[in-house]
């Protein structure tokens, strides 16, 4: 173990990169620097951002380091390869060189410590080539720090240079963003990761599983310290040695093999063993999480050797991964696997919201299981084309998406469409119809915003307002479908309104209202009571019948007068 002042250092610590070589994954960032520096063309400002872990405070000491490295002779100029060993070079990697100011922003946000940390900006250094300000995690200033840095940072003294950090580059305002030169440091590949960690295994004499070393790359998810840390902790809980088993427990990552097995039993639909997979890797240890997201990864595994068997060949691919895919690629439809996917991904946020996780899994597991045993869109589809026309509408039972046979089950039982409703054989009976049924809306749409110019043989020709709802056509074919059992075609025609229901029913109204205002008696009545006029006619049922051939008292009869 190494030690530093009697006190252990840990690997990532240890292992941070000391020089733009050991900088993985970062080709990009170190050509850029390198050019700048051997054209002469430093900017006065950089930012970094990235994910925590991929060294953005390590890239921002390197840099401080090149442009103030003097060499050996002590004359040396800025450079891409910084000796390590000069005064500059010793006091930067340590933290304690004079012109190298480092702040954390997320302890210090104010405008006061801005005012504080650039007071001293017009001064030039005191034994390096230039004034170095590091800002870790920018993005926590507040907006007074900010605008106090503005200035100063578009037009610093030529011998100040700012490097900002930050893992959230969206937070830092636009105006700062817009003075400096940004560096997006990318996320370590796992191959990556675990060259990174075979290398720092080996300088430290300790034997680890290979298959140990990519389920801890794995769990880094892109993150060069995260990987280490964890790698830490596997040697101190193998007592020097790393294993599958301990990773295991460690992370609480499920049992490779047996997530293969839960993901062949959820394609077959066997619940019984789905579930008891499940609760056994739950019982030691594994996180519902952990074991949907590698369920998830299988299938985008099993999806992609369907699409390209060469997949298969794969280094990263263990052969346990290679014969299930062997196995399953032909046998998998693509649409199976695609449904899949999103069952998965849809309950993936359902578990990250669920207030008992392994409840929640078991549902999510449970519903993928169903979901097997149902036909896909396309069996379906090849199954209507074989049946008549008058035997479609049926109820297919289930089936597992991996059968012996390929053929879809009969149908349970056969479902006769209703008759055609013939009560419906003019516009007043349809009227009659939304009447009776309590659709008032459509009704009083039907009357005051269409023009009925035929009603007959399941075809209706209409005319519509313009500021009539835009749903009423479709509104009206439902109701009439409804009505008759029967899907009907509805013209619409554009231009002219013509004569509605409710222009109908006004005439009538008035042409009723005329007729008895002739008649003697109710004009001895309008006579009497001067200004007085029909408001309302409601027609009275009477069972009397009268032999009488005046018509003219049965009407009046028939007919009362509303103030």
């Amino acid at each position: 173990m190494s030690q530093e002042d009697g006190q252990y250092v840990v690997l990532a610590r240890k292992y941070r990169p000391q020089v733009f070589e050991d900088l993985l994954g970062q080709e990009a960032l170190v050509q850029t620097l390198k050019n700048a520096i051997e054209n002469n063309r430093l900017h006065h400002a950089y930012i970094l951002t990235g994910i925590r872990g991929v060294g953005k405070t390590t890239t921002a000491r390197l840099i401080a380091r090149a442009l103030n490295c003097t060499g050996l002779d002590g004359k040396s100029g800025p450079t891409i390869h910084p000796c390590g060993q000069c005064e500059n070079c010793k006091a930067i990697a340590a933290g304690r060189h004079i012109d190298v100011l480092e702040l954390d922003a997320a302890s210090r946000t104010g405008v006061d410590d801005m005012r504080e940390l650039l007071s001293g900006v017009q001064y030039k250094p005191t034994n390096a080539r230039y004034k170095v300000y590091i800002i870790d995690e920018v993005h926590m200033l507040s907006k007074g720090a900010f605008n106090a840095l503005l200035k100063t940072l578009e037009e610093p003294p030529a011998h100040v240079k700012f490097i900002f950090a930050t893992t959230e580059i969206r937070k830092v305002p636009v105006t700062i963003l817009s003075r400096c030169q940004r560096f997006d440091l990318e996320r370590l590949t796992i191959d990556t990761l675990v060259e990174l960690f075979e290398k720092v295994l080996k300088s430290e004499n300790i034997k680890a599983d290979p298959e140990a070393l990519q389920m801890v790359a794995k769990a880094a998810d892109g993150s060069a310290r995260d990987g280490l840390s964890m790698l830490d902790q596997a040697i101190v809980l193998g007592g020097g040695q790393i294993k599958v088993e301990t990773v295991v427990q460690m992370i609480g990552l499920a049992d490779r093999t047996k997530t293969l097995a839960l993901f062949e039993a959820l394609l077959k639909g066997n619940l019984a063993q789905v579930l008891e997979n499940v609760h056994d890797q739950y019982h030691h240890g594994a996180d519902p999480i952990v074991v949907l997201k590698d369920l998830i990864d299988i299938c985008h595994m099993l999806t992609k050797a369907k699409i390209v068997p060469a997949t298969l060949n794969e280094a990263m691919m263990g052969e346990n991964e290679k014969t299930l895919c062997q196995a399953l690629s032909k046998e998998v439809p693509m649409a199976v696997l695609a449904k899949m996917w999103q069952m998965m991904i849809k309950g993936l946020s359902e578990l990250q919201i669920a207030p008992y996780v392994n409840d929640a899994l078991d549902m999510v597991l449970i519903r993928i299981a169903y979901s097997a045993s149902l036909p896909t869109p396309f069996e379906l589809l090849e199954e209507i084309k074989k049946k008549p026309a008058d035997h479609l509408s049926v109820k297919l039972k289930p089936t597992a998406f991996i059968q012996s046979d390929d053929s879809l089950l009969k149908p349970e039982k056969q479902e006769i469409a209703p008759e055609n409703n013939n009560t419906i054989q003019k516009l007043s009976d349809f009227v009659s119809y939304l009447e009776s049924h309590k659709k008032m809306l459509l009704l009083y749409a039907l009357k005051n915003d269409v023009s009925v110019e035929k009603f007959e043989n399941g075809r209706m020709s209409i005319s519509i307002k313009e500021t009539a709802a835009h749903d009423l056509v479709s509104n009206l074919k439902k109701a009439l479908q409804e009505a008759t059992n029967v899907s009907w075609i509805i013209d619409v025609h554009a231009g002219f309104l013509g004569q509605t229901l409710a222009d109908i029913e006004k005439e009538k109204k008035d042409e009723n209202a005329r007729k008895i205002s002739e008649y003697p008696l109710v004009q001895a009545v309008l006579n009497e009571f001067k200004g007085a006029k029909f408001d309302t006619l409601v027609r009275v049922e009477t069972n009397q019948s009268s032999d009488n051939d005046d018509n003219q008292q049965e009407q009046i009869n028939n007919f009362e007068e509303e103030d």
